[in-house]
Order: structure tokens, then C-alpha cells, then sequence
């Protein structure tokens, strides 16, 4: 019998990590000439992050800052520190706030930790930890005074999260695959890829403004929501600008549209189809929340549960929601059926939700002082081929808005 020919999947060499790099920095952050350049990752990344720097400084970047995260030192701190984990010294958000006012590009790999891996100590003192995700990060989104991209940067331990029937070195192989693919690096133009992509995404949020729905409404197993809208709630997707004009694509992959909604307004059931991990690190399954009068009143999960509500708990208006996003079955991630434990990646598989802050430039002036405002901004997964899509408009008509995964407008 002839020997098998078949090859496994190997984490990307040296010319495909440029190639990616070079998408993230141009398509994606768009560094200007001139810029200083942010790059977060969690020790580990190195040579995606030195790819990334060599490409940036090719574009024209001043300095590219490094900020690597050491998700040991997070552990060592909540299980060992006295008192109180809830301390940022000052100069930490003060750097980062410098980087809006000097109208810096920033970088994100994620997985900043692997899923999981705090889930042995106190969820209180997990829940309360600001790093790596410090609130000031929120600010320069609001302000939109950086141009950015979150990324994600395949590692071995979450690898054999994502595939833990493979050994390492193919479990990691296979994960990259799949990262670059849904990153369009298998086309011969990744960037003429993603602008088709983006005019599909731009014509939905078009018809979706268009209808100027007063609510959306969810209804799928074990789900019956309702999530008001303002009337001057606005959906979009793909690229955005920076106030100074700079287009930018904030994800790398993106296949979702989106938009800010009530918080005053949701109402029902609604239960995730898909694990997710916090930002805390914890991975929550078996998701279950009821909203009443927009607040989440009742949390219940098969597995993260008290770490959610203690986070919810514990951060200022998280228990309301900040965004709610529709995705259709036309992006490559949900058609690969992987569930990657990486909200980068899972939340563009699936119609999603998120509890906490909204994306302020979603509403008009007059509704600003509305949106929820909160440290918090968790997304959770609850779209599917099962999972029905409908417009309510304020008349009250009834409009299919995604069904089977299909849109219908």
C-alpha cells in the first residue's frame, strides 16, 4: 500500500506572517506616515508582533510601543496581593489616553490569556482586575481619536482549546489555517477580498437604516427577545474613520453590522448558542439571560455563571445592553463550524449581543446621553440557521430581517 501523501496543517513561516502583518497594518490599522504604533500582545507572540512592527515601520510609523501581557503575573496578582486587586496605577491609563492625543495607530493580538485560566480563583477578585483591558481603552473608542485593529494570534494552549482531539504541533497547524482563511490570506488579494466583503455589509446596514426599525426581535430554541431601538440608532459595518478621517477596520476578520441599542428596552429570554469567554478570561456555557425593562434580571449559565453575574455585579450598568449585531451565513467563519473560544472570531460567526458599553457614534447627538456607558462591554452569541430575525417597525409591522442565516431585506 502506497504511503499516504497527506501533509498536516503547520503554523505559517516567515513570508505568510508578513503577508498577514501587512494586511493588519495597512488594510486594517492603516498607519499613517508619522504615526506612533501601539502593539498589545500576551507573551508568547513574538514573532507575529516583530512582523507587524517590521511592516508598520515600512509604512512610515515614528515608533512602534510594545505592551506584552504576561497572563501569569494577572494570576499571581489575584491570588497572592493583599486587599483589594482593583488598583490601575495612574500612569497606566494616562499612557494610554496619550495615545489618542497623539493620534497613535494601535494593534491587539488576541488571546491575551488562555480561556479558562483564572477559573480557580476568587471570580470577585477576577471580576474586579483591570488589566489588560483598562477602561481608558474604551475612551479612545468613543473619541475616536485612534486608527485600530484587533487580530488574532494563534498560540499552543489555545490550540488544544479549539482542537483537542490533534496533537500540538497539528492542532496549532490547523488553527492558523483556519485564522488565515478567515482573514482571506488564501486569496490572491485578501484586500480586494474584504472591499467585496464590505460593500455586502455596507448594502445590508443601508436597508436596515433605511427601515428605521423601532425594535429587533429574536425568536429561536429557548429564545424570545425583544431589544428597542432609538430612532436615530444607526447600523454599520466593516471599515470606520477616525475623527481626523483616517479609515480603519476595527476587527480583522469582521462579518457583522451593528448598531447601539435602548437600554431601557429589552425584554424576554434569550439563550446563547455558542460558548464565550469573558475578558476576564472565564468561558461561560450554557448561556440563559432574561431582560425586564432592559435590565438583565436573571443570569444563569451551565458553566461560568457566577463569574458573569459577579462581573456583572460589580461593573456599573452592565447589566443593560450596549450593542446588539446581526451576521449572516455569507462570512467564512461560521460556515467552518469551529467554535474557537476567541470572541474576535466568534462573535463574527453568529448574530451577537452585548452587555455594557455601546459604540456612542451608533446614535445621533440628541440620543448619546442615552446609550448605555459602561467599563463592561461583553459579547455573547446568540444568531444561528435556527434563530429568526425580525424588524419591528414603529407602526408596528412585522419585517423578516435574517432567516436560515439569510437576509431577507
Amino acid at each position: 500500500m502506497a504511503a499516504s501523501t497527506r501533509t498536516s496543517p503547520s503554523p505559517p513561516d516567515e513570508a505568510t506572517l508578513a503577508r498577514y502583518a501587512e494586511l493588519v497594518v495597512g488594510l486594517g490599522a492603516n498607519v499613517q506616515e508619522g504615526q506612533i504604533v501601539e502593539i498589545r500582545a500576551a507573551v508568547g507572540k513574538r514573532a507575529l508582533v516583530h512582523a507587524l512592527a517590521r511592516a508598520a515601520y515600512r509604512r512610515g510609523a515614528t515608533f512602534v510601543d510594545v505592551a506584552y501581557f504576561d497572563p501569569e503575573l494577572r494570576r499571581i496578582r489575584i491570588a497572592e496581593a493583599r486587599g483589594k486587586v482593583d488598583f490601575a496605577p495612574p500612569w497606566s491609563g494616562q499612557r494610554v489616553l496619550q495615545l489618542g492625543q497623539l493620534r497613535s495607530a494601535r494593534i491587539a493580538a488576541s488571546p491575551f490569556s488562555t480561556p479558562g485560566a483564572f477559573d480557580d480563583l476568587d471570580p470577585a477578585r477576577v471580576a474586579v482586575e483591570p488589566f489588560p483591558q483598562l477602561p481608558e481603552y474604551r475612551q479612545l473608542i468613543d473619541d475616536e481619536t485612534t486608527n485600530w485593529c484587533g487580530i488574532a494570534c494563534p498560540d499552543p494552549e489555545w490550540a488544544a482549546l479549539v482542537h483537542p482531539e490533534l496533537e500540538p504541533d497539528e492542532a496549532l497547524g490547523l488553527l492558523w489555517q483556519e485564522v488565515l482563511h478567515v482573514c482571506r490570506l488564501d486569496e490572491d488579494d485578501p484586500s480586494a477580498a474584504w472591499e467585496e466583503r464590505f460593500e455586502q455589509l455596507r448594502r445590508a446596514s443601508a436597508a436596515l437604516n433605511e427601515r428605521r426599525f423601532d425594535s429587533i426581535h429574536f425568536e429561536g430554541p429557548g429564545t424570545e427577545l425583544t431589544i428597542g431601538l432609538f430612532p436615530s440608532s444607526e447600523w454599520t459595518g466593516g471599515p470606520t474613520e477616525t475623527v481626523g478621517g483616517i479609515r480603519h477596520v476595527p476587527n480583522v476578520p469582521t462579518e457583522e453590522v451593528f448598531t447601539a441599542p435602548d437600554p431601557a428596552h429589552a425584554d424576554g429570554v434569550v439563550t446563547a448558542t455558542k460558548p464565550f469567554v469573558l475578558k476576564t478570561g472565564t468561558l461561560v456555557e450554557g448561556l440563559v439571560i432574561r431582560f425586564e425593562g432592559g435590565r438583565a434580571v436573571q443570569i444563569d449559565a451551565r458553566s461560568g455563571g457566577e463569574a458573569l453575574r459577579e462581573y456583572v455585579s460589580r461593573v456599573e450598568k452592565a447589566d443593560r445592553l450596549g450593542e446588539v449585531a446581526l451576521v449572516d451565513r455569507e462570512g467564512r467563519i461560521g460556515p467552518l463550524g469551529t467554535v474557537f473560544y476567541n470572541t474576535l472570531l466568534d462573535e463574527n460567526a453568529a448574530s451577537h449581543l452585548a452587555l455594557g458599553s455601546a459604540y456612542i457614534d451608533r446614535v445621533g447627538d440628541d440620543d448619546r446621553g442615552r446609550v448605555n456607558r459602561s467599563d463592561a462591554h461583553a459579547d455573547f452569541m446568540v444568531g444561528g440557521d435556527d434563530v429568526e430575525v425580525t424588524g419591528i417597525t414603529r407602526g408596528g409591522e412585522r419585517v423578516p430581517v435574517l432567516r436560515g442565516g439569510s437576509w431577507q431585506i
